[in-house]
């Protein structure tokens, strides 16, 4: 029997567990996740990343590797009666601020492996974890195999039947649709027009088909059947909605059937919200996979979820007092109300499949601040660590927008969310900084923004940043912001106010 102990136990090792355990392990935190598979994903799953994921994944390290194999898209097409009737991509093209404007067309399988190459031998597969019992200081997670590991914090991140949810007794409550959904990867010979689009199929008034293109030329189909559910029937379906082309199956490398369930937990953090055990992912949230929101729920809990993780179990003695527990219970304050909102969205969009293709597109669009994740804000909802404040663009709990730098000396721009690595804070102030420089530590970054014109001869004090920006005037009513970890605003107005803030938060440096 092996027995260790760690900073944070993960259970379940989808990419949901596995980023959340990086993003903590480069804090500072150690680590070990178990993973009932024998190795991360090979096939299926989910199939596209959203703007916001992207940014997210560009700050991690690994987006370039994710670009250079994936597939850009950002139309939404309509193919009814033998022909295109529509083709929209607006929504995309009309982000603000943001430099990802579509869809990364990648799998699963390849974000998976490239997150679990990232954490090396802190992640065990082939262990099924058995139990969990959480204590006053930690928990107790033990696998099948007889491995006991004692940990400070644990996430459940193992899926909608979460094992560890279950124990907990917390409540999954929400609808269940009677609809079973196929899909299909697969690589086709045909001459339907190949387009780099996700295309809705309207056949006989209803939507009952999509085609969603992917890496290395596969083709990725979503098809609703009535009656028995076989890949004969959705081969058949698909060549029905994609007449009068011809297709044919060339290979099939992935089948499978899901069932639409639409579930939210009554709580991310045990003990009411006390706890040391908190839900991400599938085990906290389940929904349709229309609009892609799955992984990209997902991505974003972890996101949100690692640092704070890390700040807690490594940094805790540059925290104020009471500040762990806010930054903790902040997580399902913001990020429950979020999945609650994605189901809403996702339950909207899997019943317009019984519709016309129009109706389906059209809530694409209404619904386009979840489907592009640039419009998912924690503004308005009482979060412990959004002061709500600011405007525009630099509105707290939006976004932080992602913008050109230069600095001095240097005609080359670089973008903020391509400059900044994950885990700090960032104290952003047009004018002097000079009297905060290395207050707050080695946790928050201090940045200088002057207009770009202004650069040559600016300096922002001792280990200040000074950057120029197109994104900030003279004669603009930004003076300072403070953007968190997961690049959200957490506070914008006057740098008293910015400051403030901070100091809520964390104790003075020594």
């Amino acid at each position: 029997m092996l027995e260790q102990t760690v900073d944070l136990a993960v259970v379940g090792g989808g990419p949901t567990g596995l980023l959340t355990a990086l993003l903590a392990k480069r804090l500072g935190a150690s680590v070990l996740v178990l993973e009932t598979k024998p190795q991360p994903l090979q096939l299926g799953r989910a199939d596209a990343l959203n703007a916001r994921s992207q940014q997210v994944l560009e700050v991690v390290g690994i987006l370039d590797e994710l670009l250079a194999q994936g597939l850009k898209c950002n139309t939404s097409s309509i193919f009814a009666n033998g022909e295109f009737t529509a083709r929209r991509s607006h929504w995309w093209e009309n982000l603000q601020n943001v430099h990802h404007k579509n869809f990364l067309m990648i799998g699963q399988p390849i974000v998976e492996q490239l997150l679990a190459a990232a954490l090396g031998d802190s992640i065990v597969f082939s262990e099924p974890v058995e139990s969990v019992r959480e204590t006053s200081t930690g928990v107790d997670v033990t696998a099948v195999s007889g491995r006991i590991v004692h940990s400070t914090y644990c996430v459940a991140s193992d899926g909608a039947r979460s094992m560890v949810r279950q124990s907990l007794g917390i409540p999954f409550t929400g609808t269940k649709p009677e609809m079973t959904w196929a899909v299909l990867d697969c690589f086709i010979d045909s001459d339907f027009p190949r387009v780099p689009e996700i295309i809705t199929f309207e056949l006989d008034g209803q939507s009952r088909v999509a085609w969603i293109p992917r890496e290395r030329d596969l083709c990725r189909f979503y098809i609703l059947l009535d009656g028995e559910i076989t890949e004969e029937k959705s081969k058949a379906s698909i060549k029905a909605h994609l007449a009068p082309h011809r297709v044919e199956f060339t290979k099939t490398e992935w089948f499978s059937t899901f069932e639409v369930k639409e579930r939210l937990a009554e709580t991310f953090v045990s003990q009411s919200r006390n706890g040391r055990i908190i839900l991400a992912g599938d085990a906290a949230h389940a929904h349709s996979v229309n609009g892609g929101q799955g992984l990209n729920t997902g991505l974003s809990d972890s996101f949100g979820l690692g640092w704070r993780l890390g700040y807690v179990l490594a940094h805790a003695n540059e925290l104020q007092p009471g500040a762990a527990h806010k930054i903790i219970a902040s997580f399902d304050t913001e990020r429950r109300k979020v999945a609650g909102n994605v189901i809403s969205v996702a339950a909207r969009l899997v019943r317009d499949t019984q519709h016309e293709g129009e109706q389906y597109v059209g809530n694409v669009e209404k619904h386009a601040a979840y489907i592009t994740g640039m419009g998912i804000t924690y503004s308005g909802l009482e979060s412990e660590i959004v002061q709500e404040s600011g405007t525009g663009a630099w509105k707290a709990g939006n976004p932080c927008p992602d913008f050109d730098l230069v600095a001095a000396g240097d005609s080359t721009p670089k973008r903020l969310y391509s400059s900044v690595p994950y885990g700090n804070f960032l104290f952003l102030v047009k004018g002097d900084i000079t009297d905060h420089v290395g207050k707050f530590g080695k946790l928050v970054t201090d940045i200088k923004l002057v207009p770009k014109h202004a650069i040559q001869g600016s300096t922002g004090g001792d280990k200040a940043l000074v950057y120029g920006t197109d994104f900030v005037a003279d004669d603009d009513s930004f003076v300072a912001a403070v953007v968190r970890p997961d690049m959200y605003v957490g506070y914008s107005g006057s740098v008293d106010g910015a400051v403030k803030y901070l100091e809520e938060l964390f104790a003075p440096a020594k």
